[in-house]
């Protein structure tokens, strides 16, 4: 694996792996990788590099120290109140940036997985929840504690709410409580637990495992997930099959099925 971007200012350490897994690790342990102006920026602009990288197949969101993630940088934040608005345009370009972030997730082509060692807390957490997969260790520990310091976590409720069913999204927006590894596997907030040893090598084997399917595939597959989950049964199923006739059609699934024909490893030309 080879490393770019490693001086002790980078907020987001960029690693390639010859398999085409790319990690991207965040690195501001001492504010507790805090999501900060800065550190959005560069998490953003790493991601919009990645998704039009074709030599990116993977992305895997890391981090450095005991705390994965807690947030927005409140500090910061307070900060803002010091403009003649009280702060409003600064929170509402914060607000943004942090959405189109986890947007950017969402929408790159490119599958992403979480691997959370230690606590995400509030957009720590919906961090999380924006990326396709996720596992954590033993000692991971989740919540959107924002109603216990009167700020409702209306920005994670977005992510938190599409991946847990309603009543398991209310009880850690409405209650602030921490809630184990072992909690958030059960509720679906992450695919999975396992111990901190195991951690990276659980992530880059699952990594590695979808980054040899075809691109061009994950891309359509990824794509098609989202869009239809707001859709009726009637228009998600009319949708899907378009998308299923778009994708017979590509190089690859041509390739694909031959190969599973034939019996043979299948040639991805990622077209």
């Amino acid at each position: 694996m080879t490393t770019d971007h490693l001086d002790a200012q980078s907020l987001v350490l960029m690693e390639r792996s010859e398999q085409g897994v790319l990690r991207l690790t965040l690195n501001n342990p001492a504010s507790r990788n805090a999501l900060s102006e800065a550190m959005l920026v560069s998490l953003h602009a790493a991601i919009t590099e990645a998704s039009s990288d074709p030599q990116v197949r993977v992305i895997v969101l890391a981090a450095k120290g005991p705390v994965f993630c807690a947030g927005h940088d409140l500090k910061e934040l307070t900060a803002g109140r010091n403009a003649a608005d009280n702060g409003r345009g600064y929170f509402t370009k914060m607000m943004h940036l942090c959405s189109t972030v986890m947007q950017s997730i969402v929408n790159t082509p490119k599958p992403v997985i979480a691997e959370v060692s230690g606590v995400a807390t509030a957009a720590g957490c919906q961090l999380v929840a924006s990326c396709d997969l996720a596992w954590a260790d033993k000692v991971a520990q989740f919540s959107t504690p924002g109603v216990n310091i009167g700020l409702f976590c209306s920005t994670p409720m977005v992510a938190l709410s599409r991946n847990l069913s309603n009543k398991h999204a209310m009880e850690m927006l409405l209650t602030g409580t921490m809630i184990s590894a072992q909690r958030a596997a059960e509720v679906g907030l992450i695919n999975g637990v396992v111990d901190s040893a195991e951690l990276t090598t659980t992530t880059m084997a699952m990594a590695q495992q979808i980054a040899a399917k075809s691109s061009k595939t994950l891309a359509i597959g990824k794509r098609a997930f989202y869009e239809q989950q707001p859709m009726p049964l009637a228009d998600a199923y009319a949708f899907a099959s378009a998308v299923m006739v778009d994708n017979m059609l590509i190089e690859d699934a041509q390739e694909g099925i031959g190969a599973f024909i034939d019996k043979r490893i299948p040639t991805w030309s990622d077209q």
